[in-house]
């Protein structure tokens, strides 16, 4: 199995393949009501090792062999992030990194997100946000996902970052070879 990860310090997401490409799991931890680098630290080491004893291949029959996650931007962007911004996001994902090699005993594998979805073959038109085309991309093709709406008829936040992670370990998963 394929797990990937698309960490971030508001809401990460985590999805789990198996060698034919059936979705196994797809959950997020939800960081926003923790403020402190720490706090959020502490509450993504429970998740993390909820999620190795649910899928550790050293307990589970067929458990996860392969861990990717979402390499964080390296690079400034009009509209986008700022170096601080930026620069948190790498250290958490760095601690992040560790919790998941020592949770899993895999060392992880990176693919930035642009890779990632080009392996699994969603395109992004010139102009368009790349969230929203993966989105719809996922509605249309992955059977075992759904979203749930705001009232205002927008995405749950947590579904975005979701959708992320699938595409993470289906680019995983084609990388290994296994499937697809």
């Amino acid at each position: 199995m394929i797990l990937g990860a698309d960490i971030s310090t508001s809401i990460s997401g985590y999805a789990v393949v198996d060698k034919d490409g059936k979705l196994i799991e797809n959950c997020v931890c939800d960081l926003r009501r923790y403020k402190d680098f720490f706090d959020k630290c502490l509450q993504m080491r429970e998740f993390t090792l909820d999620m190795s004893a649910k899928h550790c291949s050293d307990w589970v029959a067929g458990g996860v062999d392969n861990i990717y996650i979402e390499q964080p931007f390296m690079f400034f962007n009009s509209g986008g992030s700022s170096a601080k911004t930026m620069a948190a996001l790498q250290r958490f994902n760095g601690v992040v990194s560790w919790m998941i090699y020592e949770a899993f005993e895999r060392k992880p594998k990176y693919i930035g997100a642009t890779e990632a979805r080009k392996k699994v073959g969603i395109k992004v038109p010139r102009g368009q946000k790349a969230k929203k085309v993966v989105m719809e991309y996922l509605l249309q093709n992955e059977e075992g996902f759904s979203i749930e709406y705001t009232p205002k008829g927008n995405p749950k936040p947590k579904y975005f970052d979701m959708a992320d992670a699938i595409v993470i370990a289906r680019a995983g998963l084609i990388t290994e070879n296994l499937s697809l």
